[in-house]
Order: C-alpha cells, then structure tokens, then sequence
C-alpha cells in the first residue's frame, strides 16, 4: 500500500519553510498520513479517523495541563497520526505539559517556528497522497495484467520467476518441499551470496502464515499449496521490511505456480522438468558455471566428483512399435527416480526421446560400477530395460562425454542381447563403431551397394532373401541351424543361397564377402 509518513510530510518544502521541531514522539514519524485536519477545537477526537494528521495554532486548547493531557489522550485513542502546532498565535513555546504527555503516549508532536498557510499545508500533502495512491493503482495494475497474462499464455516456472524478478527488482528463488533449488533468477546484486548454504538456512526458516517476511536473512517466503501439503516455496530477496506490493507480486506469483501445476498435473513434475532442463544444458555445455551452480543448488554436487551417465531404454516386445509407449517410458523413469532416491544417489534424472537419462555424481572412493549395477537391477525389477553406460569422468566440463557415450552404447546394443544388464562401450564392438558412424553418407552408400540388388528382390517378389542371407551370417559354422533359423529345409535354402550369389555376382564361401555382408546388415538394422 503506497504510505505518506509523518517524517515524509515533515520533508516537504510547504512544511520545511515552517521550520518543524519535533518536540515529541519522534519514534512515532514512520506512522501513516492518511489526511490533514486542520482545526482548532479541543474535542475534535471523535471527529477524526485513523491516520489524520492534526494542524492547529493551539488557541482554543485548554491552557491547564489536565486539560492537555486529555487533549493528547483523546488524539491517541482516535490513532491520528500527529499534532502540528503553530507557534505564534496562542503559544510562543509549546507547553511542557503537552510535550511531557505526548513523548509518554508516542504521539508525534511537531512545533512550526514560522508562520504557513494551513490551507497550503492540506493542498500540498492532499496531492501527495492521492499522487501516491495513483501509483500504488497503477502498479497494483500493472501487477494484475502481468499475472493475467501469464495465466493466459499457460507460463511456467520460467516466465513466472522471470516476471517477478523484473517486478521486484530483486533475486528470486523457487524451492521445492525438501529445500532444494527447483530455480531462480539473480537480482542487482552478486547471486552467489544470496544462495550459500540455502537448504540449511531455508530449512530454519518456518513460519505459520502464507507470507511472512525472514529479517535474518532479508527473505520475503510465500508458501506453495496448503501448510499440510506444501509442495514448495517461493522466496524473494528482500534485505529491508517489504511493502504490501511486494507481497501481493509473490503471493500473485504463487497462484501462477499452483495453476501451473494444476494444469501440469499430467505432465512432467516441476522436479522433473528442472531435470530435464539441467541435463539438456548440461549436453550443450557442461563448462557453463552458471549451469553447474543450478546443479549443485538441485542437489548434484559437481566440485571433486566422477560422473557417470546412463540411458535406461524400455526393451520392445517382438514384432511390438519402434517407440515405446509414453507410459511405459513414465512407469521407468519413476522406477529409476525411486531407485536413486532408495540408494541415496546424487542425480539427475529425466526423459529425453523416448529414453530416461541419468547423471550420476560421486565421490572419488565409491565404487561407482557396483552402484550403476544395483540403480539397474532396482530399474529392471518390473520393466525390462537396456541401460547403456559411459565412462566415468571427472571433470564437470566433460559431463557431456558420459552422457553420449551412455546413449551411444544403447542405440548400439544387439537387440537379442541377453544376460547382461549394463552394456559399456567396450560389450558393443563393431555395433558400436557402426552407431557412431551413423550418419556417414559413405556408410549409407556401403550399405545401398551391399544389399539394395537383394532388397529390391524381396520387394518385387515377396522374397526373404535378406533374411536368409542374416540367417547364414549368424550361423556361420551350421547351414543346417541357419536353414532352422528361417524355416526351410535345407534343399530350399540352398538354393536361396546360389540365387543370392547370382544376383550379388560373389561368392559366400569367401570370408571378405561374409564380413562386408555382415557389416552391411548391421549398419542396415542400426539405421532402421
């Protein structure tokens, strides 16, 4: 709420040119002028209201010292504002009596040594006022249409904070339940400061209401949801007791959150999507140090540790789609989530492309392959899975490479594999090599020169020749266990097998072919 203070009124030139004295009740001045009155009455008490500032010569006050101490009582109990008292006119000194009373009762008592027009006085503090309450309607305004739109446009986390960061001029911060740094953006000053130590100092700092303001640490905190089921906070920097208009911006911008999360319920979580933000980030440029302070703020320590990444794919059912579906991509994502949690793991975990992808930060000492196997075993235990891992590294700047490695190594994983949970880049071998060079033109044209003659065949005819020809490359040392592979009788394959000669114009029994074929087929599956 805009507020024209006593001490304010005091400052202005009308009432400088008066030359004021506080007499009395200087530690009242902060208190609000919500108008003058100018009177000479004694008994104007119940005349006034709350906040009226009382402008008077004195002359028809009462001139014994009972008569004065009712006079201040009487202004106390009606909570003007202060007395100003002309001098000149009935009294060339206030009365002590008066004086002695008012600094008792804290009521600002004001002598003006120099004659002022009264009439000047009430204009002049009147505008300031009502000039005030123009700007307090214009920004409660200004307020109400940004949260408006923003309700509008379905904004989140990010469009939210980003406005009450330009509205209050300050940093502001999005917490979860558990302390954690969900977001925030800086203010003026250095950010750094503002968010050392937070989970332990904003774990201190509880209190009953919605909104409350944290002196200690300069916080204004608003409450996300219920206080039984808070899912958050929100908290602005505020070094100095915040106006109500500050107060109104975040509890404004708590319900753009909840109705954001409302709307978001079947969506991914607020967590989640800092998560994915972070590691998305975290691929693009892992040396960003604003990057890594948002990690170590969301609980991923970066200083002094080994990295390691995972890509966690759903396994496709044979014959099932090319995807997975979004749910059973959900469903691991919260197995993974739940595993992390249950092994107390350092992380950051979300979906990206139909894959759940994981960092993980660890101490030097652990043994960090015994943990990615128990993470996999937990995530396995009711959905079936390929987890590719990448190499450990320790430098936060090379996060980056962990990460793609670990997607690298499952894109390359055979999809008959069986017995092995975790594949490293050195389980994949050639598969491997053929994945990175995906998307070679020279591979493609390997590829087109290889099998085309023999796809075109099928195609044409209905034939199986291609897979004939993988049947005979997975057996290499039993015709007869590749004639079961396809379900043909040895008679028939064989004579797959000349036919397939014919049209390629090569030999089977020459191991260069085999292996040229054979890496044509692999590149063929890898690129499908």
């Amino acid at each position: 709420m805009a507020v024209v203070t006593v001490e304010q009124v005091l400052e202005m030139s009308v009432l400088r040119a008066a030359r004021p004295e506080v007499l009395a009740g200087r530690s009242g001045l902060g208190r609000q002028v919500r108008w003058v009155h100018t009177t000479e009455l004694a008994d104007i008490a119940p005349l006034l209201r709350g906040g009226d500032l009382v402008l008077s010569t004195g002359i028809a006050f009462p001139g014994n010292d009972d008569g004065l101490e009712a006079l201040a009582r009487s202004l106390r109990d009606s909570e003007a504002a202060g007395l100003l008292i002309e001098l000149g006119r009935r009294w060339a000194s206030v009365p002590a009596a008066l004086v002695s009373v008012c600094e008792r009762l804290d009521l600002p008592l004001v002598a003006l040594t120099r004659e002022v027009r009264f009439a000047a006085v009430t204009q002049a503090v009147g505008e300031r006022i009502v000039d005030e309450q123009l700007a307090e309607l214009r920004e409660a305004e200004r307020v109400h249409d940004t949260f408006t739109a923003l309700s509008m446009e379905e904004a989140g986390p990010t469009e939210i904070l980003a406005a009450v960061q330009r509205l209050a001029g300050a940093a502001v911060v999005l917490e979860d339940e558990q302390h954690r740094v969900l977001d925030y953006r800086a203010g003026p000053e250095d950010i750094a400061g503002f968010l050392a130590d937070w989970q332990s100092r904003s774990r201190a700092v509880d209190h009953p209401g919605r909104t409350a303001w944290d002196a200690a640490n300069g916080w204004l905190v608003t409450r996300l949801g219920r206080r039984d089921k808070d899912w958050g906070r929100l908290i602005v920097q505020a070094p100095a007791a915040p106006a109500r208009r500050l107060a109104v911006v975040a509890e404004r911008a708590a319900s753009a959150l909840a109705m954001h999360r409302l709307q978001d319920r079947h969506r991914d979580s607020l967590l989640r999507r800092t998560h994915h933000e972070l590691l998305l980030g975290l691929l693009a440029d892992p040396t960003d140090t604003d990057l890594l302070r948002r990690c170590e703020l969301s609980g991923l320590p970066t200083e002094n540790r080994e990295f390691v990444g995972l890509t966690i794919r759903p396994r496709l059912p044979l014959g099932g789609r090319s995807d997975p579906e979004l749910s059973t991509v959900d469903d691991v994502l919260a197995a993974v989530v739940h595993a992390a949690h249950g092994l107390r793991l350092s992380s950051l975990v979300c979906e990206i492309d139909r894959d759940v992808r994981v960092l993980l930060s660890f101490a030097p000492s652990v043994n960090h392959e015994r943990v990615v196997e128990k993470l996999a075993d937990r995530a396995a235990d009711r959905h079936s899975v390929v987890v590719g891992a990448g190499r450990v590294v320790t430098r936060a700047g090379h996060i980056d490479r962990t990460l793609r490695e670990s997607q690298h190594v499952v894109e390359s994983v055979h999809t008959g594999t069986s017995g092995r949970l975790v594949h490293r880049l050195e389980d994949v071998h050639l598969r491997g090599l053929l994945t990175m060079l995906g998307d070679d033109e020279r591979v493609h044209a390997f590829v087109t020169r290889e099998l085309d003659v023999l796809e075109e065949h099928d195609e044409r005819r209905g034939g199986d020749l291609i897979e004939v020809l993988r049947a005979l490359l997975e057996h290499p040392t039993s015709k007869s266990g590749a004639a079961a592979a396809v379900h043909l009788s040895r008679a028939a394959f064989y004579d797959r097998l000349t036919k397939i000669e014919r049209l390629l114009g090569v030999s089977l029994d020459d191991p260069d072919i085999r292996v040229s074929l054979h890496v044509a087929l692999i590149a063929a599956d890898l690129a499908t």
